[in-house]
């Protein structure tokens, strides 16, 4: 779920509606024993290049640069409206090493209050996460609020339709907003969850390859969800050998350009989201077949308290080597 979307919902959906639950959940079991396996050894290979950088400085692994990680507030939303709060949460973050962060809304401030309250602890706003707009008055608003905020992104973070002229309506849309964010200095983005992959609009055809072929690349971005791109490749079968070759392959061959990463793993043996290092899914290999401007940190479901999830995730980012 992301800001309040249910994506696990809408795969379950798409899946129940073309008959292939109980067969891809025996593929996604096959999968997940290969998954398990893998733990073990990218675990391993994982301690390897941590202790050889650490031997070594210069022996040419990346990583990922601090200042390009950020984390999507609504893994905090628990925190942030209950205790310790709004105020207290983001100057964790900050004390954390937390640079950006990805909005999910402003709670109860207005842009030019919130812009402030976030210079003071040392954290920006670079993205956000904001719905195809109503209204072209409503548009103007969001991207006025994105400005004033100094974002550099703003992104579309769901949406769902089992009609192709659905899909093929917002892409229209969603290149109308881009060109309008353009003029705004901003980048316009698309937010992918599972069900892209496997809804059937008619044909075989997916939501994915709608938005493949209609979104305009020269204006319309994709913030790849990593945990979402992997399940969505399972569940459609397609992935279901090679998770991380599906996701790497699906980044690749997307005509718009993958400038975000949301990262979050998927645990080996129900699926769920876990804190990041405590699933299967290699990012170490990702990361390597693509670099993007900036690594999200997200768990709808932290397995521990979100500002402890919070920290988990910077620091899995900051030591991995790639």
């Amino acid at each position: 779920m992301c800001f309040g979307y249910d994506g696990e919902a809408a795969l379950r959906e798409s899946l129940e509606k073309r008959g292939m639950s109980r067969r891809l959940l025996l593929r996604s079991a096959v999968a997940t024993a290969a998954g398990v396996t893998a733990v073990g050894a990218t675990a391993s290979a994982s301690a390897g290049a941590s202790a050889g950088a650490a031997r070594h400085p210069g022996h040419g692994l990346k990583r990922v640069p601090k200042e390009l990680i950020s984390i999507q507030l609504y893994t905090l939303r628990a925190a942030l409206g209950g205790e310790p709060g709004f105020d207290a949460v983001l100057r964790q973050l900050a004390v954390d090493g937390y640079q950006r962060v990805e909005l999910a809304g402003y709670y109860g401030r207005t842009a030019a209050e919130l812009k402030v309250f976030l210079r003071r602890t040392g954290i920006r706003a670079s993205s956000s996460h904001d719905g195809i707009s109503a209204t072209p008055e409503a548009l103007e608003t969001k991207l006025d609020n994105a400005a004033i905020l100094g974002q550099r992104y703003v992104n579309v973070p769901y949406l769902n339709s089992d009609k192709l002229s659905d899909w093929q309506m917002w892409a229209q849309q969603m290149n109308t907003e881009a060109a309008l964010a353009r003029d705004y200095g901003l980048r316009y983005g698309y937010h992918n969850h599972a069900h892209e992959f496997t809804i059937d609009l008619g044909g075989g055809l997916t939501p994915w390859e709608v938005l493949a072929a209609e979104l305009d690349p020269r204006l319309v971005h994709l913030e790849a969800d990593l945990y979402w791109v992997v399940t969505g490749g399972i569940n459609s079968g397609a992935g279901v050998a090679d998770p991380e070759k599906f996701a790497i392959d699906t980044i690749r061959e997307a005509p718009q350009k993958v400038r975000q990463y949301h990262v979050k793993d998927k645990d080996p043996a129900s699926g769920d989201m876990v804190d990041l290092g405590t699933g299967f899914i290699d990012f170490k290999r990702i990361f390597r077949a693509h670099q993007v401007e900036e690594f999200i940190v997200e768990n709808d479901t932290p397995d521990v308290t979100p500002l402890q999830s919070a920290e988990v995730g910077y620091d899995y980012l900051r030591t991995l080597r790639f």
